[in-house]
């Protein structure tokens, strides 16, 4: 029996800035649909998606609003936030193919299990994490702020989508321990996206030392729920944020929802931790603290 023939179209189902930032660099090779609210696929459909900041350039490519059918060989990346993943999915259940891939690129715990479940096995779901930053600035416009790597659960399609995104400046990498992957970052995140959104600062002012006993709560809990999760860390982590995110002059994500009025990936970030810790009879209660300020800012923000 032959193997899944090589993906032929691309489907970036989340315009946000991340989602935008694949979807132009992918576009130069591939034929690319962006989903995205109608004014930003509006903007691309009529003067392209122009990304600004580290490599500014106006790419050319499809944007729309949904989609109504899935061709042969396409490759699906989803990049919404985790609390749209349903809604975003569900209404390819249908749609999918046996030879589609799903590709989650997002934050969080578990957020590939959300679509499992929506796709009931019809096609292959994976879940990838993203070392890119960008921020939306406006319909049609985003920033594109820090580069780094796609790293891709291990599969028999892998090594394809990860040869896919490497050819287009997205420096795909196949994890052989993905797991790891995701609770490193999701660490990053309990810290960065929080206290960065709480204090009001940019990412980079995460490295304030005066931050350093709140940080190093959150990564202790972190650590001891990993930990019984089977994933463990030599890492001095309040000291690699600073070192990695110091010099950061973006917006988190978290922040940036707030600002919008909008809900943010809380409960998918600390608020993950602390249902697992729940599990494994681990109190977590500075992430807790973490997840009730979070919301009450964000009844605040929506007012």
């Amino acid at each position: 029996m032959s193997g899944p023939s090589a993906i032929e179209h691309i489907v970036v189902l989340g315009g946000g800035a991340i989602g935008s930032v694949y979807a132009a660099k992918l576009a130069a090779r591939h034929p690319v649909t962006l989903v995205a609210r109608e004014a930003h696929a509006e903007a691309i459909n009529r003067h392209g998606l122009r990304l600004v900041g580290r490599e500014p350039a106006t790419h050319r490519l499809r944007a729309a609003t949904s989609i109504a059918e899935i061709a042969p060989n396409t490759l699906v990346l989803l990049t919404t936030k985790v609390t749209d993943s349903h809604a975003a999915v569900a209404p390819l259940a249908g749609r999918v193919r046996g030879d589609t891939v799903i590709l989650c690129v997002q934050n969080g715990l578990g957020s590939e299990e959300i679509v499992k479940e929506a796709i009931a096995g019809r096609c292959l779901v994976l879940r990838a994490i993203t070392q890119f930053g960008a921020i939306f600035q406006e319909p049609g416009v985003v920033d594109f702020t820090a580069a780094g790597a796609t790293l891709v659960e291990p599969s028999a399609r892998s090594a394809e989508i990860a040869a896919l995104l490497t050819a287009a400046g997205l420096a795909g990498r196949v994890s052989e321990d993905i797991r790891r992957e995701i609770w490193r970052k999701l660490i990053y995140n309990c810290v960065i996206n929080p206290i960065t959104a709480i204090v009001g600062t940019e990412v980079g002012g995460i490295a304030d030392p005066r931050l350093d006993p709140w940080k190093q709560l959150v990564v202790d809990e972190c650590l001891r729920v990993a930990a019984a999760d089977g994933v463990r860390f030599d890492l001095d982590f309040v000291a690699t944020i600073a070192e990695v995110f110091g010099g950061a002059r973006t917006i988190a994500s978290m922040r940036q929802d707030l600002l919008k009025g909008k809900q943010t990936e809380i409960d998918h970030m600390n608020g993950a931790v602390v249902a697992l810790g729940q599990r494994f009879g681990i109190p977590c209660p500075v992430n807790a603290a973490l997840v009730a300020t979070i919301k009450a800012m964000e009844a605040r923000m929506a007012q």
